[in-house]
């Protein structure tokens, strides 16, 4: 079959096989029936003693980090890789060192064949192929590039596997809400990969908020220094070879076909709007987190953004950018206006903090939030990180309350346990395609080059129609998304 890389059946089955419950036929029956625990207990089944079934789809950068995490999990195993690229040379980019699916098996067997020697790994280019071909995968880990997300997620979910997806969970609006929607009908186990959501920040975040800390908070300002991976004006116009092991048209996926160049790939793509969703899209989701959770934000009444410099047609956030939402009052909070940075601006020093006060700091290093409420500020480092309370008087008198929210044994971990029965992950698909939906509404507004006012639940720009093209992608035939 064209996209798997043949291994022996009594290789690759070897891994499975102990994991099979044997159903004897009688006493004097000389043969054992091998039944999976798929038919045994449905495609959702997971028995809380048996360790989760996984198989990672992108094994780039993001893809190799999160199976090294999975090697922390003891309820977690990986049984398949799948990637359209063999190996990847990310020594010039954040990541370093070589990824692709060859890479990542070699480090998965290395590291399961310490405690049993004959464990194999799968390997698939298509995760298509993989899904019908590797019945006893359980759980999907998806860590392609964001404009693959959906259609692996969806594929994973309506084959009855457990998803999670790293952040932004998907490209456009739309898709956000097809995968909320497919993932409440399947009942599967779901996780975005925004790794701060399950951190002790983000809790005590909200505790204090809804303690009344800074009192009723009308203004958020967050920000990063992320951005600036492509220069426009347009497309690349050189058409170069495309690496030898790398399939092209898979890595296109439902994207219309163009030449290969290494502007898109491996690393590049966030920069360009057909793949990836640019500086906001990047860090948002892990940056407003706080701000969703703890303000209850659902759909804001309208989204404007500015760039500095003229926003392209192509290539996404070339520039820094700034975005203004604003929200309704929500059950006892009142309206707010959310604020987010990126390309390294940064909001102004609020009035009576120090800026040569290191004490007095917002946000850590080049990322960060800020809460301004009537009677004080919060603000955490990004990724969802520790909370301060400023001026520096508040933080030194203010109580703490009791810890109210239930505290996380590990964004993995929570997932896996979820995946076994458990309580869902706390960032499960349906808030986070809350969260995604609200980041990507800024890409919508930059695009568009006005302020759009936002009908949430009919997911229409009121007075902007040119935006529809913005909130849906068009996909090429045989990858849409039903």
């Amino acid at each position: 079959m064209r996209g798997v890389r043949r291994i022996p059946i009594t290789q690759r089955n070897r891994c499975r096989f102990s994991r099979r419950r044997l159903l004897g036929l009688g006493a004097a029956a000389a043969v054992a029936t091998v039944v999976p625990r798929y038919v045994l207990g449905g495609p959702k089944f997971v028995p809380p003693s048996e360790k989760v079934n996984i198989a990672i789809v992108g094994a780039g950068g993001q893809g190799r980090t999160n199976a090294r995490n999975l090697f922390h999990e003891k309820d977690a195993q990986i049984i398949a890789v799948c990637d359209v690229a063999e190996k990847t040379d990310l020594s010039p980019f954040y990541y370093g060192g070589f990824a692709g699916r060859a890479v990542v098996k070699a480090e998965v067997e290395k590291h399961y064949q310490e405690t049993n020697p004959a464990f194999r790994c799968a390997e698939y280019v298509d995760f298509r192929e993989m899904l019908e071909k590797e019945k006893a995968i359980d759980a999907v880990l998806c860590a392609t590039p964001d404009h693959a997300h959906a259609v692996v997620s969806i594929a994973a979910m309506r084959a009855g596997k457990h998803v999670y997806c790293e952040k932004p969970l998907t490209h456009s609006v739309w898709e956000a809400r097809q995968v909320a929607r497919v993932a409440k009908e399947t009942g599967v186990a779901t996780q975005m990969g925004n790794q701060g959501h399950s951190g002790e920040g983000l809790r005590q975040t909200c505790e204090w908020i809804w303690d009344g800390a800074i009192g009723p908070v009308r203004e958020v300002h967050a920000w990063s220094d992320t951005g600036k991976w492509a220069r426009g004006p347009g497309r690349p116009q050189e058409t170069p070879p495309a690496p030898e092991g790398l399939n092209w048209d898979l890595w296109l996926g439902p994207r219309e076909t163009r030449p290969y160049h290494p502007a898109y790939a491996p690393y590049n793509w966030r920069g360009w709007w057909a793949f990836g969703t640019g500086a906001i899209g990047d860090m948002d989701c892990h940056n407003i987190d706080p701000a969703v959770l703890a303000l209850k934000l659902e759909h804001p009444l309208s989204i404007e953004a500015t760039a500095g410099g003229e926003v392209d047609e192509e290539v996404a956030s070339a520039y820094g950018a700034i975005h203004y939402y604003e929200f309704g009052p929500r059950d006892d909070m009142p309206p707010v206006k959310l604020v987010w940075y990126d390309g390294g601006l940064r909001p102004p020093t609020p009035p009576g903090i120090d800026p040569n006060d290191p004490r007095q700091r917002l946000g850590e290093g080049s990322n960060g939030i800020l809460f301004i409420g009537d009677k004080g500020m919060i603000t955490c480092g990004g990724w969802a990180g520790m909370p301060r309370l400023l001026p520096l008087e508040l933080h030194r008198e203010y109580k703490r309350p009791a810890k109210t929210l239930p505290r996380s044994k590990g964004h993995h971990a929570d997932w896996l346990a979820a995946c076994k029965g458990g309580p869902p992950a706390s960032a499960d698909f349906q808030y986070s395609a809350r969260l995604t939906e609200i980041v990507l509404l800024g890409s919508v507004a930059l695009r568009c080059k006005k302020k759009i006012l936002w009908d949430g639940p009919a997911m229409k720009a009121t007075n902007a129609p040119e935006a529809d093209r913005f909130l849906k992608d068009e996909y090429r035939k045989g990858w849409e998304i039903a």
